[in-house]
C-alpha cells in the first residue's frame, strides 16, 4: 500500500510539472498575428506596391495593371498564406503570370522589395523569413516562359 501511495504522488508530481512547464512555454504565435494582422498586411502590402512603382528592375512589370485590384488580392494572398481568417479571391499565381515573361532576377527584386518595407515598418527578421518562405514556392508558377502569339 505504501509502495501505491508513492507512486501515485509521484505520478501526481510528475503531472503538475509537465502542466506548469507546458504553461512556461509561450505558444507560437501565427505569422498573421506577427504580420500585424489585417492591418499590418495592408501596410506592408501599401509600402510594397509604393516600392516596386519606384524600382527599375520591375515597374515596367506593372504598367498595365490595376494597382488597386493588386494591392487588395496581395493583401488578401498574404493574410491566407499567413494562416489568416481571408479567403483569396485571385486567380491561381501561374493563370496569373501566363505568358508575362518573368524572370527569376524580377521574382527575386519583387521579394526584396516586400522584405523593405517589411525593414521600414519595424517587423522582426526572423518574421519575415518565416513569410519568405512561404512566398517563395510561388517562384515555380510565377516565373514561366513567356509565350509567343502567332
Amino acid at each position: 500500500m505504501k509502495h501505491l501511495k508513492t507512486s501515485c504522488i509521484s505520478a501526481s508530481t510528475l503531472m503538475l510539472v509537465l502542466a506548469l512547464t507546458a504553461q512556461a512555454q509561450p505558444a507560437r504565435s501565427s505569422l498573421y498575428a506577427d504580420l500585424g494582422g489585417d492591418t499590418g498586411i495592408s501596410n506592408i502590402i501599401d509600402e510594397s506596391v509604393l516600392i516596386f512603382l519606384q524600382d527599375a528592375r520591375i515597374r515596367a512589370s506593372f504598367k498595365e495593371t490595376n494597382m488597386q485590384r493588386l494591392a487588395i488580392l496581395l493583401k488578401e494572398q498574404f493574410c491566407v498564406i499567413s494562416d489568416g481568417p481571408c479567403k483569396y479571391t485571385g486567380d491561381d499565381m501561374k493563370t496569373v503570370h501566363q505568358g508575362m515573361g518573368i524572370n527569376a532576377a524580377q521574382f527575386y527584386a519583387l521579394a526584396e522589395d516586400v522584405q523593405i518595407a517589411m525593414d521600414k515598418l519595424g517587423i522582426a527578421s526572423s518574421v519575415q523569413n518565416r513569410l519568405m518562405a512561404r512566398l517563395a514556392p510561388m517562384k515555380r508558377d510565377i516565373v514561366l516562359p513567356k509565350t509567343v502569339s502567332h
